[in-house]
């Protein structure tokens, strides 16, 4: 298994789609691009940023190619493989392997909510069947269960391949439980990384290494710049950017994930708006207030 150090800037890329809903694979060349150029320190690709639930296997397996190969080996690309059916999870986690991916990230399972013995297992036998670095999602506000520290902790130890978890409780008090537990009694090289963006900054104060974000796809360079500054505790710099970001990274929530980034990055020039239902173009009222953060923050 490849050892690899998850922290920093990581961008939950969006998939381009054209117009007619067909993958635009020049145009996630073109993020991928602009991700690199900005200065990041991996990519994750097929995730829920990047409408995962609507790929079919050839697509993902596609999507996952392309990035790879933008990538060029230059940061850790990591894709999203998850399901709540333990076998279909084994089976995204092959094909990711099978294009190039240097690791896997496995949302907790959703709507048929196991019990923590349930989780463990489903960790193992992912683990044991694809020989590759998992980071374990938790992200209640999408599967509906809270995994709490104890249970995450539990799976770290009993799953060695399981080396990061990508926090979306929005409970910083939950993610200081994780980082104190695992410093004082291990592993002590368990990484834990915001999986929100307004939450990076903090995280990063109390312990934690760097954040999977959305707001990355539209700032890259400035949201490596005050991670990198958050790690090197630098942090009045990285607060100055914090602030500067704030309202895009809230206003990327207004409608579901990725309708405002996706959005935003069309405004920008990178990507067509065009979603896969059950997702759909953005209210008016919000594409206003998008276009005017973008402005003020002169990318567009």
């Amino acid at each position: 298994m490849k050892n690899i150090k998850f922290f920093g800037s990581i961008p939950a890329i969006v998939t381009p789609f054209k117009k007619n809903g067909d993958l635009d694979l020049p145009a996630l060349e073109k993020l991928v691009a602009y991700q690199l150029d900005g200065g990041v320190d991996g990519i994750v690709v097929a995730g829920s940023t990047g409408e995962a639930a609507t790929l079919n296997d050839e697509e993902y397996v596609a999507v996952v190619r392309t990035v790879v190969k933008k990538v060029s080996g230059k940061v850790p690309v990591i894709a999203g493989a998850g399901s709540n059916d333990t076998k279909k999870a084994i089976n995204f986690s092959h094909l990711a392997k099978s294009a190039g991916a240097d690791a896997l990230l496995h949302v907790t399972p959703y709507y048929n909510k196991p019990t923590p013995n349930g989780l463990v297992l489903h960790y193992k036998e992912i683990a044991k069947a694809v020989d590759m670095p998992i980071i374990l999602y938790n992200v209640p506000g999408r599967t509906g269960s809270n995994i709490i520290p104890s249970v995450i902790v539990r799976i770290a130890r009993e799953v060695p391949a399981v080396v990061a978890v990508k926090e979306a409780s929005g409970s910083l008090n939950q993610m200081m439980e994780i980082i104190n537990e695992v410093t004082k009694n291990g592993p002590k090289d368990f990484v834990v990384l915001a999986g929100d963006d307004a939450i990076a900054l903090p995280l990063i104060a109390l312990g934690g290494k760097g954040c999977i974000s959305v707001v990355c796809n539209e700032v890259p360079k400035l949201f490596s710049d005050m991670i990198h500054f958050a790690l090197e505790n630098n942090f009045r710099e990285a607060k100055k950017l914090h602030y500067a970001m704030l309202e895009l990274m809230n206003i990327n929530f207004i409608e579901s994930n990725p309708i405002p980034v996706k959005t935003a990055l069309s405004m920008m020039g990178i990507i067509s708006e065009s979603l896969r239902l059950p997702l759909t173009f953005i209210e008016d009222k919000n594409r206003t207030l998008i276009q005017k953060i973008l402005r003020g923050l002169k990318l567009i």
